[in-house]
């Protein structure tokens, strides 16, 4: 039985969402990840500071994270922010030696779908296997279940039933 850790950033609560039902269908272990300096809560100002952060590569510190070495399988979620994986993620995965693992890809987005979440998630995991990821629109994966349930069955981190 692989041990499975499902790490994700929220900030509006769908990638939380979203990361509960995959810890529901796979027994697996939730970690958030977490900034060590909170994203604004207003949309606007987290868009803004998002888009700069993003565009000049920028690393949020973020809090103490998980020993990842006692997991086989990675699950990384994150929103959607302007086509790819939101800072503090880009920061775990940098922190984290995922070498030798399986990452697993997901996140919520506004209309955007995976982008290029899955090509950046590979490009900072160059020793991992990254597998096909999951994209839920907006809140919806609090009811994706069924669509959750085939993406794992389709990646072979589920039992057919």
């Amino acid at each position: 039985m692989k041990k499975l850790l499902i790490a994700y950033y929220s900030h509006s609560g769908n990638t939380k969402g979203l990361a509960e039902l995959i810890r529901t269908e796979t027994g697996g272990t939730l970690l958030e990840i977490k900034p060590v300096e909170p994203y604004p809560s207003a949309y606007q100002a987290v868009v803004d500071q998002a888009k700069e952060e993003i565009r000049a590569g920028f690393r949020p510190e973020i809090r103490e994270t998980a020993d990842v070495g006692s997991y086989d399988v990675v699950f990384v979620g994150s929103p959607n922010w302007w086509s790819t994986i939101a800072p503090p993620v880009a920061s775990f995965l940098e922190r984290c030696d995922l070498t030798g693992k399986t990452v697993v890809p997901f996140c919520t987005h506004g209309g955007g779908g995976m982008a290029e979440l899955a090509r950046d998630t590979q490009a900072l995991c160059p020793g991992s296997k990254v597998l096909d990821g999951f994209a839920a629109y907006g809140n919806s994966g609090l009811r994706a279940r069924d669509e959750v349930d085939a993406w794992l069955r389709g990646i072979g981190l589920k039992e057919q039933g």
